[in-house]
């Protein structure tokens, strides 16, 4: 026989359940944070390599036009140079255009080596900022890496006090029932009891068959809905009224012996997995 007792017993585990599965959660949840600052840090670095390889090969770019710039100046000077010893219209025209020809060249690579220049000051700057991130994340990271290990100690200390509770509870509850119970909660967000008014269960609002409503009604048994799984208690609705719907719509009962087996083998394959080692 299923007593109020027995019921108040369930809706306490349920809170315990629910806060250990946060628990359970925040533990796993942890070290992951931490891998994302990992993942971060790493794509930081990466960058910064980058940048300083295209940094050197502008660099590069930059001395090239600079000899470039050079060479067509000391070009230019040495054709004007030589325009004082000059005989013939032909050696001015010539020369003169060695002269146009430097000066050309002077302007294009004086142009291209301030555009170099300029990108090359655009990437120090983002040199600079990127060095500045790897530096607060390395830091960040570190802070992170040195107060994990407590964190999660302090919530396996919580979850292990939680347990204990949870012992202290169930020792004279149907084990399977215990089972069924933590699993429900798992995956039905922390609500494994709910009430069922009429024939109407109150956690997916489906319409049950009468007999069944009546069955729960009795409280002989734990009884689990054949459609959301929750435990089931009887409640009468707030105005006292009972809300039966008409048994040909609501199906019969022999309609839902297998759904309930079903439903749990697949609460079975969806169910988290949690493995962890708690200990004081």
């Amino acid at each position: 026989m299923v007593t109020e007792n027995d019921l108040g017993k369930l809706r306490t585990l349920q809170d315990i359940l629910s806060e250990k599965i946060a628990l359970e959660h925040d533990i796993q949840e942890i070290p992951k944070i931490l891998d994302t600052q990992e993942e971060l840090l790493t794509r930081l670095k990466k960058t910064f390599i980058e940048k300083n390889q295209e940094y050197e090969k502008v660099k590069a770019q930059e001395a090239e036009f600079r000899n470039l710039l050079l060479e067509a100046e000391s070009m230019r000077e040495k054709s004007e140079k030589n325009m004082d010893m000059i005989n013939t219209q032909r050696e001015y025209e010539a020369l003169d255009k060695e002269i146009r020809d430097a000066s050309e060249k002077e302007q294009q690579y004086r142009k291209e080596l301030q555009q170099k220049e300029r990108f090359l000051a655009d990437l120090d700057e983002q040199i600079k900022q990127n060095t500045a991130l790897i530096d607060q994340q390395e830091k960040d990271l570190e802070e992170r890496r040195s107060g994990i290990e407590t964190e999660i100690a302090e919530k396996k200390s919580q979850v292990a006090k939680l347990l204990e509770e949870e012992n202290k509870l169930t020792h004279d509850l149907d084990s399977e029932v215990v089972f069924k119970f933590e699993r429900i909660i798992r995956n039905k967000m922390g609500l494994g009891i709910v009430a069922i008014r009429g024939n109407v269960c109150m956690g997916c609002h489906m319409i049950l068959p009468a007999q069944f409503a009546n069955n729960v009604r009795l409280g002989e048994e734990f009884v689990f809905c054949p459609y959301c799984s929750r435990i089931l208690f009887y409640e009468e609705s707030s105005d006292g009224e009972e809300e039966f719907f008409n048994a040909e719509d609501s199906g019969s009962l022999s309609d839902l012996d297998d759904m309930e087996e079903e439903d749990f083998d697949d609460d079975e394959e969806d169910e988290e997995k949690v493995n962890i080692d708690y200990e004081e």
